[in-house]
């Protein structure tokens, strides 16, 4: 009962500590709660060891909480008979490419998930072309992935969770690795897959430029979750981010600087384009 209620993702005053066994171990969330609706595309931002990548383990059942609850799909992850329903929900895409390749050719890789769940080949066949296609890799499905650039190997670890028919994938800083075309590459795809297959999207990142495409930001300071908004309600407060020494955008980054020199646009950015309207804006009124 009730479990229609609950978001696609609930996370219930969770507290987690590495190594609980000896006296020094230390706790890396301090009661969480969020909840997270099928089909958002949320940026989970903070500084490194702020507890994100704990996050993102819990999220898929990899770590289970030292107290709270982790709900997903109203699932609890702490139901050891159930662990598989969860992983075939949540698939988790980390920070390096080459470590979640396994097979000599890119479509045997895309079919180690599903082959795992004991999907019977013909279907296997389908997702699997399905899958490099919602990637924009199929022309290279018989390429050895070892070849690939980064972002194209990265592009290849999300075609094989879409294969196992996950509903939500958590990217771990799945671009930290890449050059500045491979970012693009992967952040369009999954804006893609979460427009389009409405697949929902958990990005963690250090990127601010990132952050700005998701519909959510929901910022991580020591544990704990600082802020929770819309990207424009989160970055509005420059302030507040950086008296937690946490970056902004750069557009909205420049905008604050000239606000500080005496030059006050008529509202913040997020990203480059709106910054050269704004200045238009600016420059005609100032015109008249």
């Amino acid at each position: 009962m009730g479990e229609h209620c609950l978001a696609f993702i609930e996370v219930q005053n969770v507290r987690f500590s590495y190594d609980t066994e000896s006296v020094d171990s230390r706790e890396v969330l301090h009661g969480i709660n969020l909840s997270i609706e099928a089909g958002e595309f949320v940026a989970l931002l903070g500084h490194n060891g702020c507890g994100k990548s704990t996050m993102a383990k819990l999220f898929n059942g990899m770590l289970l909480p030292t107290s709270g609850s982790v709900l997903v799909d109203g699932i609890d992850t702490q139901d050891e008979a159930r662990q598989f329903e969860v992983r075939s929900r949540v698939g988790l895409v980390q920070q390096n490419p080459d470590n979640q390749l396994v097979a000599g050719v890119v479509e045997e890789d895309v079919a180690f998930g599903p082959e795992n769940l004991g999907v019977p080949p013909l279907e296997i066949r389908k997702r699997v072309d399905e899958a490099l296609k919602a990637v924009d890799m199929y022309e290279y499905r018989e390429h050895a992935p070892h070849k690939l650039s980064g972002g194209q190997k990265q592009r290849v670890a999300i075609a094989g969770i879409i294969a196992m028919e996950t509903r939500c994938i958590v990217l771990d800083e799945p671009t930290a690795m890449l050059d500045p075309r491979g970012r693009v590459e992967v952040m369009e795809t999954i804006q893609r897959l979460n427009r389009e297959k409405q697949i929902t999207i958990v990005l963690i990142t250090h990127y601010m430029d990132e952050a700005v495409q998701a519909g959510r930001v929901v910022v991580m300071d020591e544990g704990e979750i600082l802020t929770d908004g819309s990207p424009r309600e989160v970055f509005s407060d420059v302030e507040f981010l950086k008296r937690h020494d946490l970056d902004v955008p750069q557009a909205t980054e420049l905008v604050y600087r000239l606000a500080a020199a005496g030059i006050k646009l008529p509202e913040i950015p997020l990203g480059e384009e709106e910054c050269v309207r704004l200045f238009r804006r600016y420059l005609a009124g100032e015109a008249h």
